[in-house]
């Protein structure tokens, strides 16, 4: 699952189109069926004698007039019935209780226009008794109806389960993107409090260096509000502020870090999360750097791997616990790529044998900005 994650709803056809699809595949085997009953109305008709092509296609035709009356009148009315397409009884006792009225209207309606065509012909038009006619018709609309309604509940139920797949993907979508933006909330405090609290750190020593470094926490501030409420970024600017916030954090350990950085110019366009990458190097220098004595190395690298952007910031000087737990900016890092890219992403710190390594692993997108 990669960053489109979050706009898997765009690329779904909306409900009103997948309404109409519906309509006009139902609309297409109606038409399909009734082809299909004249032609054998007409080849049945031949067979058994008859000479005159335009009875059978009255007889059909009649029928064909007013059932499409009715659905149509039943695609008209039908929305009122939605809501019970998770029950399957309750929809079916909503139509079937129209039954009676269908059949005697159908009926009428029917032998009427049969009767009138013959009489403008000079004709007359004969049938089997009137209580022949509705039992036999009857039968002949119960398997008709009982057809039509299996089918139609089929298209139905397919469209109604479609728009509720549409409203949960807007759901997801709405409660993915409140949870990044609580998620940037609250890593934008714990990275400027940092910051504050290593400048403040040194007013009481350093004031010339505490300037400096004030100056610099401006220039991040500023680049920061530049990329606005961007959720991803590209490589090549979060590597920017990373080198903004590096360049503060040396200003302090001036004589104890050594940073080098190994970024491929190939994965400098790929797209990452913003931000994401400081709260790393942050836990660099608060576990490398602030507690040893010694001169810390810390290594920044960036390459693509194929389809993958492997990032990964080592540091000396510190080395990973068991029973550790996880601070504010890991954590956020983490729950983050979660909600970005779901499985196809991971953090992963790594105590190598000299340095611990803080790795993320993106499925390689191309940034448009």
């Amino acid at each position: 699952m990669a960053v489109a994650h979050l706009d898997l709803a765009a690329d779904e056809p909306s409900p009103r189109s997948l309404a109409g699809r519906r309509d006009i595949a139902l609309y297409f085997l109606w038409a399909m069926f009734w082809l299909l009953m004249l032609a054998v109305a007409v080849q049945d008709y031949f067979r058994d004698g008859g000479t005159r092509w335009w009875q059978p296609v009255l007889w059909e035709g009649s029928s064909l007039a007013v059932a499409t009356f009715w659905i149509v009148l039943q695609r008209r009315v039908d929305r009122r019935y939605a809501a019970y397409l998770d029950q399957p009884l309750r929809w079916l006792g909503h139509h079937v209780k129209w039954f009676p009225l269908i059949v005697l209207s159908f009926v009428a309606s029917v032998y009427a226009i049969r009767h009138g065509v013959y009489a403008l012909l000079g004709e007359t038009y004969r049938h089997e008794s009137w209580s022949y006619v509705l039992v036999y018709e009857t039968i002949k609309l119960v398997m008709f109806f009982g057809l039509w309604l299996g089918l139609i509940f089929g298209f139905d139920a397919y469209a109604h389960a479609q728009e509720q797949r549409q409203r949960l993907l807007a759901l997801q979508k709405s409660l993915a993107e409140a949870q990044l933006a609580h998620l940037k909330a609250q890593l934008r405090p714990h990275f400027f409090f940092n910051a504050l609290n290593t400048i403040s750190a040194l007013m009481q020593v350093d004031v010339p260096r505490a300037d400096r470094l004030l100056a610099r926490l401006a220039d991040l501030l500023r680049a920061t509000l530049q990329w606005g409420d961007k959720e991803i970024t590209s490589l090549r600017e979060e590597m920017r502020m990373l080198e903004l916030y590096a360049q503060i954090m040396q200003e302090r350990f001036a004589d104890r870090v050594t940073l080098t950085w190994n970024v491929d110019a190939a994965a400098l366009g790929g797209a990452v999360p913003s931000l994401l990458l400081q709260p790393l190097l942050e836990n660099a220098f608060k576990h490398g750097v602030e507690r040893s004595r010694d001169a810390v190395r810390v290594e920044i690298e960036a390459r693509r791997d194929g389809d993958v952007l492997y990032i990964a910031i080592r540091n000396t000087g510190s080395t990973l616990v068991a029973d550790r737990s996880e601070g504010v900016g890991v954590r956020n890092c983490r729950e983050r790529l979660s909600v970005l890219y779901g499985d196809a992403a991971k953090l992963q710190l790594t105590q190598l044998p000299d340095a611990v390594e803080a790795s993320v692993t993106l499925p390689w997108q191309e940034h448009r900005a």
